[in-house]
């Protein structure tokens, strides 16, 4: 099957917005973390692109601010949120999304990228990104919520679908279909996240081509790789869990494939949070997601060739 191409595909109701103009290399890029900054300045070659956590840099100055727009001269660069609480029953926050633009409008980053859940509450913030009911109630505050970002950022933004551990009775909707009404009403882009898609599949006994097959894989932008944690819940089943500290397993590198051989190559992220290997280390998970998409762009040459 030939790559989808999002800009060709995306419902009509769906781009209110237009997208920034950059995107993203069709790469593997790596979350950039403060003890790599050095050595990533020093490199000829880099990743192709990197990801930071928007809210570690809302600082008018100091060695983080400095070292990332070094960077940002010569790299791709990808924003991600982690506390505008999308799923949340609060309006978004003022202050928060004034922070959000001036920061977009200093680094200019390919993309902008935050997640379906929630994480705070009447102005208590929580450490955890809760999972969000799939009813209608929630599907209009997610998409206005959705809308204010995108107008207050003025570009289209990428959601993230979520790792979870329960299942709300009250949904109405499955995931697969509650986000692609989100998108379509939103205009939104979709970050699709291979890891979080095998954990909850997992978790809540889902077939798994089904789910990403019923996805809007029109909308997606870019990728996101990581690793788990394999437990078990209080009746003896797996329980996995989302913890960025492991390198990738080996079911969602598989995963993953299915989707460039559905998608074509995409700019894909390895995450690593928690227990940050070694520099090598993380390029070299890197280098695996690089090869699987030169891999693919290999064969179809042959094939097309051979056509």
């Amino acid at each position: 099957m030939a790559p989808i191409d999002p800009a060709a595909t995306l419902s009509r109701e769906a781009p209110r917005i237009a997208a920034a103009d950059a995107r993203l290399p069709r790469q593997a890029g790596v979350g950039l973390k403060p003890q790599h900054f050095t050595a990533f300045l020093g490199m000829a070659s880099r990743p192709g692109f990197f990801e930071v956590h928007a809210e570690n840099f809302l600082v008018d100055g100091g060695p983080l601010p400095h070292h990332l727009a070094r960077l940002r001269e010569t790299s791709a660069l990808s924003l991600h949120g982690v506390g505008l609480s999308l799923g949340g029953l609060d309006p978004l926050d003022g202050g928060h999304l004034q922070s959000l633009r001036s920061l977009v409008a200093r680094y200019q980053p390919a993309e902008f990228s935050e997640h379906l859940a929630w994480s705070s509450h009447q102005g208590r913030f929580l450490n955890d990104l809760l999972p969000v009911p799939y009813d209608n109630d929630a599907l209009l505050r997610v998409s206005a919520h959705l809308d204010h970002l995108q107008n207050a950022l003025g570009r289209s933004v990428l959601l993230e679908n979520p790792a979870t551990y329960v299942e709300f009775s009250q949904s109405t909707y499955s995931e697969e279909d509650f986000i692609s009404e989100v998108v379509r009403r939103s205009g939104c882009g979709l970050l699709l996240d291979v890891n979080n898609a095998y954990v909850s599949g997992t978790n809540h006994g889902r077939d798994l081509h089904a789910y990403l097959s019923a996805l809007p894989l029109a909308a997606v932008r870019q990728v996101h790789l990581a690793g788990f944690h394999r437990d078990v819940d209080s009746l003896g089943f797996p329980l996995l869990v989302d913890h960025h500290g492991s390198p990738v397993d080996e079911a969602v590198w598989e995963l993953y494939g299915w989707v460039l051989r559905r998608l074509g190559p995409l700019p894909t992220l390895i995450e690593w949070d928690n227990d940050v290997p070694p520099l090598p280390r993380l390029l070299e998970e890197a280098g695996r997601a690089q090869s699987l998409m030169a891999g693919l762009a290999r064969n179809r040459s042959v094939a097309d060739g051979r056509a």
